[in-house]
């Protein structure tokens, strides 16, 4: 599972040339997080503070580790509430406007569950091997068609093309924790040439599944670097609103 170590960063790279996902219609289940029953599973955050993540291009990045967060609807509909400590939450600061943060060890096959919270209007990501974003919007109560921007879409190519908008608005209102639970596979490479692009083998956006195998062509977003990479880390967008999260899970892919 980790073959190699480097200074603050693991690889974590696995064998099986294609990786697979449960069958959705006998695995179907409701409730409780999977990595409460499920073997393999293993946290990236402790608890605690913010040790194996860091700031993009290793600067300061303006996140903090919580106890709890709170959301209110009449006073401060577009902040979150919070005291900064040791906690098992984190949260972008108290303006909603922070760096990346990035987990200093990187993957490549992966099952991710993890929980979010938004306030009003707010807007932030996750991305999967540092370049592929599933948006994360609050998209609650819209009743139009569905965007690249809404919550749980996988979001446009760097060069504005593409964009896959989620099948349901599953959103929950802002102020609510939500889930993602997701089956990553990045690209495959051979002798150095990419030979198979990054796909989303499945995404449930809270328990509802919102992308059943959907391959990306390239990294998504203004990525000034787009170099593809067969490994890479879990990256969390800061600079557009409030955003926390907790419970942040992750398994290989071939696990039972």
């Amino acid at each position: 599972m980790l073959l190699r170590a480097l200074p603050a960063v693991f690889v974590w790279v696995l064998t099986p040339a294609f990786a697979q996902v449960p069958d959705l219609y006998t695995t179907e289940s409701y409730g409780d997080p999977p990595f409460l029953s499920q073997p393999g599973w293993r946290p990236l955050l402790n608890g605690r503070d913010l040790t194996g993540w860091h700031g993009a291009g290793r600067d300061p990045h303006g996140w903090v580790t919580t106890r709890s967060v709170t959301w209110r609807r009449i006073f401060d509909p577009k902040r979150l509430t919070f005291t900064p400590g040791p906690g098992d939450r984190i949260a972008n600061g108290r303006e909603g406007r922070a760096a990346y943060l990035v987990s200093d060890e990187t993957f490549g096959d992966c099952e991710v569950y993890l929980e979010f919270m938004l306030a009003a209007a707010s807007n932030s990501g996750v991305f999967f091997n540092g370049k592929y974003e599933l948006q994360l919007f609050d998209s609650y109560g819209f009743g139009g068609v569905l965007m690249p921007g809404d919550n749980g879409a996988i979001y446009r190519l760097w060069n504005n093309t593409g964009g896959w908008p989620p099948r349901v608005n599953a959103s929950r209102p802002p102020g609510t924790w939500q889930s993602l639970h997701v089956w990553f596979r990045p690209p495959r490479f051979e002798g150095g040439r990419k030979i198979a692009n990054a796909r989303f083998l499945r995404v449930l956006l809270n328990e509802t599944l919102v992308h059943e195998d959907v391959e990306v062509a390239g990294p998504t977003g203004s990525h000034r670097d787009r170099t593809e990479t067969p490994v890479g880390p879990i990256r969390l967008q800061g600079d557009h609103g409030p955003v926390a999260f907790r419970n942040i899970y992750i398994r290989p892919l071939d696990a039972p």
